[in-house]
């Protein structure tokens, strides 16, 4: 493996860290801030400190220091859980990120100077609020951190310097469990690096050497204790063991520190390392002179004989070679269906070998679409620090509440969702949610409510986007239309219409420019990024209550299940997500209204009757519902409806084929795909087909 590819992992990781401290922090400002929450924010700064050092990021290395230092004394109750130590450590995570992606496009490192002083500031006891400046509190020094570290406020991008010590010496214990080497770690190379920092000293204890006859290979035994100069940096210690994981037991004090022996992992026969004594019956608070041990211990492993373990391993694969799959599980499902429809001609079609094939397809296109799922909340995860700069910007307070995270879509969608999905969070905080001063008048709290969630329904994937802010201003919207030219000044609207004219090119209601609104080129791009997606946005907004953006998503881009039918000279795909039943109308069940439309009446309910013929262009199709099939299909923002063709031929899986990228985009028609025969069918996009049918005819709504 090459340097780049480790490096690209390193990255990979940081940003998994990235969020695993987020959601700690989040879970610290919900006043959850226990000491495994504290934890998990130390171990992700650590982790990306230490990959920072191997690979020479000495802006992203200092920088981590610094803020893992802050989290050292917390973790260690030093510095106790606050309001205001929870906001600077979340504007430190944010620098942190914008480190991280300095590091990795090779960009400028932000200035972090003013924040390192901040958080040195926050280790004696006084935290500046987050809106003053950046200049360290008067009369407060910076204080020396638990590694024997400074910060030099003159030096760039706050390099840190030793303060060096001449206290006692260190005292290293060093366990390896038994798998110590199963990860390419060696004990020896550990020891020699040890020493190597100072004048070492290393002794061997293998008291715990069994006899012969007790003895099993697969066991580790051996323990050493290493002696080093206390004038060696602490941290200098803990970057020799980042990479060793749960290899081994480890154990850091100053020279006659009372401290607790480290806990055995997996072998019960595990030594107990001098000079650290066993915990007595009751054991008394050990005092802490200058920092509390380092103990490094792995979780209590589960028995041998359980497969669950295996269940929860993962391996990293490159993302082209994920798509190469996905790609040849489409040619297959395009094979499968020629091959089908050849056996077809020959009376072969209902075979079990055919039928095995089926199967089997089926099969190996689900299991390579679960492969590139991801749960949403990769994206809901970057909420909170967009929140926190709009909080900053605007003044108002918004409490975002999610729901559905773990909701799962392919991994393409999830990438080109970020977008859309700023822009409506954006939206909802600059023109939804109400300042403190007018919510509190209203009767509403000071704080604002932003709710995320996702959930699957019927092969698609429901995104909204809410709040409880003042909600759509209608009368306002449709002035602006008015005096921008989108509509005639008589024109009659009804409040969904008025609603989507927010999606207009160039709309905007905002009173000034801003950095988050104003240049009206915010929500006509969301609405073509979801289109994009082969998806739909639909608004509900009640005034002075709020507004909900709902976004409907296919769960993938790549492959799907449809119902073929021929309509006149046309073969077409009809997305079989969006399909309820089919049916042959009987007598009485059609209702005509007027030229050329028509309602079914289906238990009651009517619906109206659209034949694709127009939508597509088709030639010779059957026009009089008794003598056709209809089709009944649900849509998110129009309701049902019944589309109107001449018969259904088969119900297949189908490769979507992007028209945008091979032709341009069509009204109605939401891609392409190869059929078995080789010709190319077009996918209906109920959707908006049926949208455009009622709107153009609301008449016939009414009429029912």
């Amino acid at each position: 493996m090459t340097n780049e590819e480790i490096q690209a992992i390193f990255f990979i990781e940081c940003d998994e860290a990235l969020a695993a401290a987020e959601a700690a922090l989040d879970r610290c400002r919900a006043g959850q801030a226990d000491d495994e929450t504290i934890n998990a924010i130390f171990r992700a700064v650590h982790s990306i400190k230490g990959g920072a050092g191997a690979f020479g990021f000495t802006a992203l290395q200092a920088y981590t220091h610094g803020f893992e230092t802050l989290l050292s004394d917390v973790r260690d109750g030093t510095v106790s859980v606050s309001d205001p130590l929870v906001a600077l450590m979340l504007r430190a995570l944010d620098t942190l990120g914008d480190h991280v992606g300095a590091a990795r496009d090779g960009g400028t490192a932000p200035d972090d100077a003013a924040l390192l002083a901040q958080l040195a500031a926050a280790q004696a006891g006084a935290i500046a609020a987050p809106d003053t400046d950046d200049a360290p509190p008067a009369g407060v020094a910076p204080a020396d951190d638990t590694d024997d570290f400074a910060f030099d406020l003159d030096a760039m991008l706050g390099d840190i310097v030793a303060d060096v010590s001449a206290n006692a010496n260190w005292i290293v214990t060093i366990h390896p469990h038994a798998d110590a080497m199963a990860n390419g770690s060696e004990p020896i190379l550990l020891l020699r690096e040890l020493r190597a920092l100072g004048d070492g000293r290393a002794s061997l204890d293998d008291g715990a050497v069994p006899m012969l006859d007790a003895f099993d290979v697969e066991q580790g035994y051996l323990a050493w204790r290493v002696t080093l100069p206390g004038s060696v940096e602490r941290s200098a210690i803990e970057d020799i063991f980042d990479f060793v994981g749960d290899g081994c037991t480890l154990t850091i004090a100053r020279e006659g520190e009372e401290v607790a022996a480290p806990v055995a992992a997996v072998e019960a026969s595990a030594p107990v390392v001098a000079p650290v004594p066993a915990p007595a019956p009751v054991a008394a608070p050990a005092p802490t002179p200058e920092k509390p041990a380092l103990t490094v211990t792995p979780p209590v492993e589960a028995p041998a004989a359980a497969p669950a373990a295996a269940a929860g391993q993962s391996i990293r694969i490159d993302l082209a070679k994920l798509d190469r799959l996905i790609d040849a599980v489409g040619e297959l499902v395009i094979a499968q269906a020629m091959l089908a429809q050849r056996l077809s001609g020959q009376g072969l079609a209902g075979s079990e070998e055919m039928a095995m094939l089926d199967g089997l397809t089926r099969d190996i296109q689900e299991s390579a679409m679960s492969i590139r799922a991801q749960p949403i909340g990769s994206v809901f995860s970057r909420v909170p620090r967009i929140l926190r700069e709009l909080e900053s910007s605007t003044g108002k307070a918004v409490r975002l509440e999610v729901s559905g995270e773990g909701t799962e879509l392919d991994k393409t969608v999830i990438e080109r969702l970020s977008e859309p999905l700023t822009h409506l969070i954006r939206n909802a905080v600059d023109h939804g949610i109400e300042p403190a001063a007018d919510r509190i008048a209203a009767g509403k709290p000071a704080e604002g409510v932003l709710h995320l969630s996702a959930e699957h329904r019927s092969g698609r994937i429901l995104i909204r986007i809410a709040d409880d802010g003042r909600g759509i201003d209608r009368p306002r919207v449709y002035a602006k239309a008015v005096e921008r030219g989108l509509i005639a000044a008589d024109a009659v609207l009804s409040d969904e219409e008025i609603d989507n004219l927010i999606f207009a090119p160039g709309f905007s209601t905002a009173q000034t420019l801003s950095n988050i609104s104003g240049r009206g080129v915010g929500m006509d791009v969301v609405r073509q990024n979801v289109k994009e997606l082969g998806g739909r946005i639909s608004i509900e907004s009640v005034t002075g209550k709020g507004s909900v953006f709902t976004l409907a998503l296919p769960l993938t881009l790549a492959i799907s299940d449809g119902m073929i039918v021929t309509v006149g000279d046309q073969t077409l795909v009809v997305p079989l997500a969006h399909v309820v039943e089919s049916l042959r109308p009987e007598a009485g069940d059609v209702q005509h209204l007027g030229v050329g439309r028509a309602m079914l009446n289906v238990r009651g309910q009517f619906l109206p009757i659209l034949p694709l013929e127009s939508a597509v262009g088709a030639r010779g199709a059957v026009l009089n519902p008794a003598e056709a099939v209809l089709i009944v299909v649900d849509t998110e923002a129009a309701g049902q409806a019944a589309l109107l063709v001449d018969t259904i031929c088969d119900q297949r899986q189908f490769v979507i084929k992007s028209l945008d990228t091979h032709y341009r985009s069509v009204k109605g028609v939401a891609g392409a795909t190869i059929l078995g025969n080789g010709r190319v069918a077009l996918i209906v996009d109920v959707d908006e087909l049926v949208a455009g049918a009622v709107s153009e005819a609301p008449q016939l709504l009414d009429a029912a």
